[in-house]
């Protein structure tokens, strides 16, 4: 999970964009009493789903291997040179600075809001290698002092871990593995924790319909959770993202999708390098 910020980029590109400021959670209503800063969601064209193909499973092919087309950084309009396509492959070059990001680096999505979805990824990581899954991200900025900036995507978004479990700090700190690979990032752990070692390919899977959430590693479901539930308001509280902690974090991520309950896929950029195939997603009726 990074810190890192971006600086804002291509806001003159924006079809719509909203203006919000935090809620309390009872009433949404009226204005929560923390700290929390004023927040604009920021709206751009989306690709139509119609161009990209469908295989025999009835899912749609997001990438093929061959090509980059829909994706593009976060809070940007073009692909990072960082992120390229390797042996078939949608590879991420780290630097090797960890959450250092460089400038021809950052976070990746793809340009469509899904809502109820089967998201199923092949990924590997390079020996402490460590990134993320994000789902139902949102483009948010805020202003001070007259400058605009992107706040780090991992705060509208659920984050599916991607980590060398045996390399990795990250792996021991956390509360009972939530920071291993598959988990619901700092707050639920993995179980069982199925991950094959660093160099070798791992079988991802996310599932959202209506608000329940599954991450599946290697063949078998891993973490299950429901959002926008008193349950989850109590796991954001009990995280990182805690009202108290970060407060812009906790009003995204206790409403992430936003009213629609949609948001976008995306990739992390955590300065180590990473791979990822077989990228595909089937849609709910």
């Amino acid at each position: 999970m990074k810190t890192a910020l971006f600086c804002a980029a291509a806001l003159a590109s924006a079809v719509a964009v909203s203006s919000c400021s935090c809620q309390n959670n009872n009433n949404k209503n009226q204005k929560s009493e923390s700290n929390c800063p004023e927040y604009t969601v920021v709206e751009k064209a989306q690709v139509n789903l119609a161009d990209y193909p469908v295989d025999a499973d009835g899912y749609y092919v997001i990438f093929d291997g061959t090509s980059l087309k829909g994706w593009r950084g976060y809070g940007k309009d073009n692909v990072p040179a960082r992120w390229t396509i390797d042996e078939g492959c949608l590879k991420f070059s780290g630097t090797g600075s960890g959450e250092g990001q460089t400038g021809e680096g950052g976070d990746i999505i793809f340009s469509h809001k899904f809502q109820n979805f089967i998201l199923e990824f092949d990924w590997k990581v390079s020996k402490g290698g460590n990134s993320g899954v994000f789902y139902l991200a949102q483009e948010v900025t805020t202003e001070k002092d007259g400058v605009v900036r992107y706040e780090p995507i991992y705060i509208s978004s659920p984050e599916y871990q991607v980590l060398d479990n045996a390399n990795h700090p990250d792996a021991l700190l956390g509360v009972d593995g939530n920071r291993k690979s598959a988990s619901l990032y700092d707050m639920i752990p993995a179980k069982p924790q199925n991950q094959k070692p660093f160099g070798e390919w791992n079988k991802g899977k996310i599932m959202v319909y209506k608000g329940t959430v599954i991450h599946g590693q290697n063949d078998e479901n891993v973490v299950e959770y429901h959002l926008w539930t008193p349950q989850w308001t109590d796991m954001l509280q009990a995280s990182k993202f805690s009202e108290e902690k970060w407060p812009l974090a906790y009003e995204l991520l206790n409403n992430c999708g936003g009213e629609k309950h949609e948001g976008y896929i995306g990739f992390q950029d955590h300065g180590d390098d990473v791979w990822f195939r077989n990228i595909r997603v089937k849609l709910f009726e």
